[in-house]
């Protein structure tokens, strides 16, 4: 069996070209990826529990669990959104030409 060569992509954007994905699809993990460092920033700073988010966000504390542990699969921006509006945050979004 040959060896396969591992692959190290730094950024969304290298990553998705890896995967054969487009752009877009980078862009929209920057976004869903700053989300979830922010909302992880939070979580441990107050020292809130899942099910406690979970509550507030009206979703399942499983789900909380798998997104706080990175697993973005199947979660929109909207949804974290949305978390992050639960627990007492707002989020700006500001919109600038690519460079």
């Amino acid at each position: 069996m040959p060896k396969l060569k591992p692959t190290v992509a730094r950024t969304p954007e290298a990553l998705a070209e890896a995967l054969g994905l487009s752009v877009a699809d980078a862009k929209e993990w920057r976004v869903q990826y700053e989300l979830l460092k922010r909302l992880k920033g939070i979580v441990q700073r107050e020292k809130i529990t899942h099910a406690e988010i979970a509550k507030r966000a009206g979703t399942s504390r499983t789900r909380i669990t798998a997104i706080l542990n990175g697993n973005l699969e199947s979660v929109s921006s909207d949804l974290l959104i949305r978390v992050l509006s639960a627990l007492g945050y707002q989020v700006k979004v500001s919109v600038i030409a690519s460079q």
